[in-house]
């Protein structure tokens, strides 16, 4: 399963979180600071980065192409109104990672082509979207999954209760912030009981 850890620095450090990540096996950290400009993000993105150099972890940063290629982070990550992943992909180097928020099957389908992983939410209720009403459910990720040829995270008040579930709807893994948020619970645990829940073994996509 792929396992990725979006930041709040009001909840967490992203630094910090991002050395013990790294150490845990987190698959993907998404540098997730939408309030900052792009120097700030860009220092922020390039620490995140130096923290989990050394290990298999990759960095990337939400819908900022040009932050992440200049702090040296591993991809970027679109929203769904970000520019189309097929005009990101013309433009960066081999390698360069490409994930892409969707809402919906069709959305999946357009944007699979040129990304190498999709996020599908908000599945559940979550305290990062508290306006928000309407929400995928297990049946709009399995049909995001169905529609999809590469891996789909499942987004939005994701538990270790839940991940099983997720799994059986044909996630190949999940994003969550609250989840590794939490200071006094270490992130190795959170992510030994997630793929223990998944039962992939740890199996990598990326």
């Amino acid at each position: 399963m792929i396992i990725c850890l979006v930041t709040d620095r009001r909840r967490r450090s992203p630094i910090d979180q991002a050395g013990e990540a790294a150490d845990a096996g987190v698959d993907l950290i998404q540098v997730r600071e939408r309030d900052l400009d792009a120097r700030e993000l860009s220092d922020l993105a390039a620490a995140v980065v130096r923290a989990t150099r050394g290990s298999a972890t990759k960095v990337v940063v939400n819908d900022r192409v040009d932050v992440a290629l200049t702090c040296g982070a591993g991809g970027v990550h679109l929203r769904g109104d970000s520019i189309p992943a097929a005009r990101v992909r013309a433009l960066a180097p081999p390698g360069f990672l490409i994930g892409s928020a969707v809402r919906d099957a069709r959305e999946a389908a357009a944007a699979a082509p040129a990304s190498d992983y999709l996020v599908a939410g908000t599945v559940f209720a979550t305290a990062s979207k508290p306006g928000m009403t309407a929400f995928l459910g297990l049946d709009g990720l399995r049909a995001i999954a169905k529609a999809s040829p590469i891996p789909v995270l499942a987004i939005g008040g994701m538990t270790v209760e839940r991940a099983r579930e997720v799994a059986a709807a044909g996630a190949g893994g999940l994003a969550a912030i609250g989840l590794f948020a939490e200071p006094h619970r270490p992130i190795k645990e959170v992510v030994r009981q997630l793929r223990e829940r998944f039962n992939i073994g740890g199996e990598k996509f990326l």
